[in-house]
């Protein structure tokens, strides 16, 4: 029962209980995408892959240039609800400073296994690197699970795609990467993983030592996230550390785990900034 509580992240806001607390993140994403979509170019629903939900969002920059950095944003959900429809709307702030944003899809549980997730995130990015060979430098962002699978991407030993993407930073944001101890938990019923499963997908335990141009990682964690993910983000932070990467933790005061995230529809949330 204490693990359900600390891997139930609508338990611990201040804001709201946690019955409305997910249907209020759910409608402001929603409707933070939908302005999104309105306001700026986007090219929607181009397929990376055969899979209906291989397919991702582009928000292009508002003044096009020769070449542009790509924010690649991995939505949260517990691998098991949200959508890439639900993702753009953190675009607005960057691709006014002249940075396009990718909202990538990936089949959720329990037609997704993990394994075939981890998998989709990674093939979106050598379609992006192909696709787009103007771009200059990919910056991962996820959220909650999305961070967990931006995470995994890290570790990904990339000579078997033939295709290595130019990724420059990661974004990781109320993440989990240690995933044995939600096997205990109703959050595996629609996952169905075992523990080899989990293991083999636990970004904790693959942690590589840096190579020479290893990117920047922040790992960010809210101030009403439970013990369990404040633990997680600090563990994954320090585990990099000692491999040799460039990391910092950022402990962001006064938000919960959801509007972490949501915030970055706002220019001058910190996160936004850095």
């Amino acid at each position: 029962q204490a693990l359900e509580d600390h891997y139930s992240p609508s338990r611990w806001s201040p804001r709201l209980d946690r019955d409305t607390i997910i249907d209020a993140h759910l409608a402001v994403t929603a409707a933070g995408t939908e302005r999104a979509r309105a306001s700026g170019q986007t090219l929607l629903h181009v397929p990376y892959g055969d899979g209906d939900e291989e397919k991702l969002d582009i928000y292009f920059p508002t003044e096009p240039c020769e070449t542009f950095p790509v924010l690649v944003y991995i939505h949260g959900g517990y691998w098991q609800c949200m959508s890439k429809d639900d993702s753009g709307f953190a675009a607005p702030p960057l691709v006014s400073q002249g940075v396009a944003v990718v909202a990538v899809g990936y089949d959720i549980a329990p037609k997704g296994h993990m394994d075939a997730m981890v998998l989709q995130v990674r093939r979106s990015l050598v379609f992006l690197a192909e696709r787009y060979p103007r771009i200059r430098g990919i910056y991962l962002c996820g959220h909650s699970a999305g961070a967990h699978l931006a995470a995994m991407v890290l570790s990904t030993d990339w000579t078997e795609f033939q295709v290595v993407p130019d990724i420059k930073g990661a974004v990781l944001v109320s993440g989990l990467y240690d995933l044995e101890p939600i096997l205990h938990t109703y959050v595996n019923d629609a996952l169905n993983m075992s523990r080899e499963v989990a293991q083999r997908n636990s970004p904790m335990r693959h942690v590589t030592p840096a190579a020479p141009a290893a990117c920047q990682v922040l790992v960010a964690v809210a101030q009403h996230d439970s013990p369990e993910f404040r633990r997680q983000s600090q563990e994954y932070s320090q585990a990099l550390h000692a491999a040799g990467w460039s990391v910092s933790l950022l402990d962001l005061a006064g938000v919960d785990h959801f509007d972490v995230i949501e915030r970055l529809s706002e220019d001058s949330y910190l996160l936004t900034q850095v």
